[in-house]
């Protein structure tokens, strides 16, 4: 045969070349001859097909999980259906793996013998067995794929386990996926063939996307688990706690009265903790009597009626023993215990029993006791809101002791109520009409001693706004009320922040003296600080009232003197005046003041000259004082003194 030349080869290269660019033809190994475009057609068809049917599968597997939350078997089933079906797999397993085990979780065709083994025996302990493919899977948390099962040593070398698990199978073509949450093995998909028919990478991929939805569905249902588990536990509380408030409500609306509160006690008990029937008894240092009762039928009522009055027996009285040793009796089956067994007979078969005392400084006074006919502890829960209800008894029961007393005291006390009744009324009238001062300095006395007439050495300051009158003459009601609004309130928490008493205002003016009714130890330094501390906080408004227009200054005059000081007025409405000199000269003074100033008296220099610095400015005549008096203005504090 001829061997084609250089150019015979040349003219063959660019089909083959042509044949690649069309791209479809895979090389598996080598190079896949060209196909026909009917050929293309049907191997793109095929593809199309497979990748329909595993994103079908995949919906169809998410479906199942929505659709069954907090269920993961028929998730499982779903996962494996999908993967042997698509997979072309003969079988398939689904493992859960905790606490260094694999649990089977669901299996799909498995042969009988197999799946029998793994009923007898459905938890595999990893590290025993090597050559099992789930040891290497948890060891190595990766995808295990055995073309060959009997050409795997385990089977070679005879490892029974390996070789046992192999033929009850029949199974040749192996692979494990591991399903990890974080890095974290939690379980695994196993398929299987029973013919050697390696699976390819695209299944085994589709294999580790239903391995990843198993996590999914593994993780939703523990925090829906988690969240039904929250949910009862809340629900559970807040049947509780309604009930706790039900019985508070009781105890609130009916005071002395104690058979709604035990009926509403022995209901709630009964119905909250699942108890067939329950029991409020009350204990008088002598005999246990029952009060109250839910859900108890005719025989068994007259079993009790037979039994009780009662002294306590702490040999064969539950409740006896309850009273008796103050404390919680649990007994999860009366008939087991011997001693018992009468009491239990005569209450109709009783079973499971729960008995609460009721305890006052220490001592019984009763106890709540609920029973089941059938063999169930009362849970942790149970038993604490048993506990609050014999707490709310006690409660009840001690309100209603002190409402009789009480009851008897108020025959004892109306009239000295109406007295304080009075008294308070007179309080509160002065409070409205008189300084804060004064008012507590009499309600705290008990006497009005001091609004008479008396003397005594005050430092009396005056203030008042400069420019007010013509600001109030040529502005509009409403911004001049404003404006006294802000004025008031700053100087007021002043007032107040220094103990001074608010003799007066009127309008912008306003006078506060120091030292009555409360003694000061120096009044006019006292006078002074809160001076220097309105001077601060009036100049901020003197500054943002200046922005708006308005020319108002602030002066503030301060003497030291004798006054007469007492209340004046009418029947309705009093004032507590200083009368004096030393008032008249604060108040000329402040007249005197130029916008910024705090004119102070030589009396009051004398008390403040090593706190504060001050500019002479000069003798005035004032009207109303025959000889003229020196002032001085307050230029600031002296920081280690005040």
């Amino acid at each position: 045969m001829r061997r084609p030349g250089k150019a015979g080869a040349k003219a063959v290269r660019p089909q083959r070349s042509r044949t690649l660019k069309r791209g479809n033809a895979a090389k598996v190994g080598r190079e896949a001859p060209a196909i026909g475009a009917s050929e293309r057609i049907a191997l793109l068809e095929h593809r199309l097909n497979e990748a329909l049917e595993q994103q079908t599968a995949t919906s169809d597997v998410l479906r199942v999980i929505s659709s069954s939350p907090g269920e993961l078997k028929p998730v499982f089933e779903a996962i494996l259906e999908s993967a042997t079906r698509i997979c072309t797999a003969k079988f398939a397993n689904l493992f859960l793996y905790a606490d260094n085990s694999f649990r089977i979780a669901a299996q799909k065709n498995a042969p009988l013998a197999y799946a029998e083994r793994w009923r007898q025996r459905p938890v595999l302990a990893v590290g025993d067995n090597p050559h099992n493919p789930l040891d290497r899977l948890a060891s190595t948390k990766s995808v295990i794929n055995i073309p060959d099962l009997m050409a795997e040593r385990g089977y070679i070398e005879r490892n029974p386990r390996f070789v046992a698990l192999v033929e009850a199978a029949g199974a040749r073509t192996h692979v494990a996926v591991p399903m990890l949450k974080e890095g974290e093995l939690i379980g695994a998909i196993s398929i299987f063939r029973q013919e050697v028919h390696p699976f390819t990478d695209k299944q085994i991929e589709l294999v580790k996307n239903f391995a990843d939805q198993a996590v999914i569905a593994i993780q939703n249902t523990r925090l829906l688990n988690e969240l039904r588990q929250r949910t009862d536990d809340l629900s559970e509380s807040l049947e509780q706690q309604t009930a706790t408030a039900d019985v508070l409500m009781v105890i609130s609306s009916s005071p002395g009265e104690l058979q709604s509160v035990f009926e509403t006690i022995a209901s709630r008990s009964v119905n909250l903790c699942g108890a067939t029937y329950g029991i409020v008894f009350r204990f008088d240092g002598e005999m246990i009597s029952v009060v109250a009762h839910h859900n108890l039928d005719q025989p068994a009522m007259d079993a009790l009626n037979r039994m009780y009055p009662m002294r306590p027996d702490r040999e064969s009285q539950l409740m006896g023993q309850v009273i008796m040793e103050r404390s919680i009796l649990h007994i999860r089956d009366v008939a087991a215990e011997p001693r018992y067994t009468v009491a239990a007979t005569l209450a109709l078969g009783i079973r499971s029993f729960l008995g609460v005392p009721m305890l006052r400084d220490g001592n019984p006074i009763g106890g709540i006791a609920l029973y089941r006919r059938k063999v169930e502890l009362f849970s942790d829960r149970q038993i604490e809101l048993v506990k609050a209800f014999a707490a709310q008894s006690v409660i009840a029961i001690e309100n209603a002791r002190l409402l009789n007393d009480l009851n008897k005291l108020n025959q004892q006390l109306e009239q000295r109520v109406t007295d304080q009744v009075s008294e308070i009324e007179r309080m509160s009238r002065l409070r409205r009409f008189l300084p804060p001062q004064v008012a507590d300095l009499i309600v705290a006395s008990g006497a009005e001693k001091q609004l008479e007439s008396h003397r005594r050495e005050i430092t009396a300051l005056f203030c008042d706004l400069r420019g007010f009158t013509g600001f109030s003459e040529s502005s509009d009601p409403e911004d001049v009320i404003a404006l006294l609004r802000e004025y008031h309130a700053a100087i007021g928490e002043i007032i107040n922040t220094y103990g001074g008493t608010l003799e007066r205002y009127a309008g912008d003016g306003v006078m506060v003296v120091f030292n009555d009714p409360i003694p000061v130890d120096n009044p006019a330094l006292q006078a002074v600080q809160m001076a220097l501390e309105m001077r601060t906080a009036i100049g901020a408004l003197t500054g943002k009232w200046r922005r708006l227009g308005h020319e108002i200054g602030f002066g503030i005059g301060v003497a030291h003197g004798f006054a007469t000081l007492g209340t004046i007025g009418f029947e309705g409405r009093f004032d507590y005046a200083a009368i004096g000199t030393v008032s008249n000269v604060a108040s000329r003074l402040c007249d005197e003041a130029k916008p910024g100033q705090i004119l102070i008296s030589p009396r009051v220099l004398i008390a403040v000259e090593d706190a504060v610095t001050v500019e002479p400015v000069g003798d005035f005549t004032l009207k109303g004082i025959s000889r003229p008096v020196a002032a001085y203005n307050v230029l600031s504090a002296v920081p280690s003194k005040i």
